[in-house]
């Protein structure tokens, strides 16, 4: 069976935290990926910025919900949630508006298993790590492009 560095870019496009938003958005774009890691600067993973997480800025703000009970109010989001989700769509650099701690793989995870994350948790690229390191990512179209390369025309 397939696994992780068989199919993994090896060559990966990394932005740092301090990456303005609007750089990030221009990779994604230019390089037609979906996702960059975020690493510091001696190259250990911090993050992972997605089309998803700048989409997510042009929502609407979240407006709280809350549970009346006798003549009181009794919220139902926390308000470090909402404040939270706010400071994500306000974000002018990578590291306000990316995922941190990603669900990652390392070289040996099996593609069953890699395709099974990656619906079971809708995510489009998987940072692969080595020992902690970055060494490649995966993308649904990496996937894609394995599946087709095992059909015969």
């Amino acid at each position: 069976m397939l696994k992780a560095k068989d199919i993994m870019t090896k060559e990966v496009i990394t932005v740092y935290p301090d990456t303005e938003i609007i750089q990030a958005a221009h990779l994604l774009l230019d390089k037609h990926i979906s996702g960059l890691p975020v690493v510091d600067k001696e190259g250990r993973l911090k993050g992972i910025i997605c089309q998803s997480d700048l989409i997510a800025q042009q929502r609407k703000i979240p407006l709280p919900s809350f549970f009346i009970l006798l003549d009181g109010t009794i919220p139902l989001t926390s308000s470090r949630h909402i404040e939270k989700e706010v400071k994500k769509m306000a974000a002018i650099t990578v590291s306000e508006a990316m995922t941190a701690d990603p669900i990652t793989v390392d070289p040996e995870t099996d593609l069953g298993d890699i395709a099974t994350l990656m619906v079971k948790n809708s995510i489009h690229t998987l940072p692969v790590l080595d020992r902690g390191w970055l060494v490649g990512i995966i993308g649904k179209e990496d996937i894609l492009r394995t599946l087709m390369s095992g059909k015969k025309k």
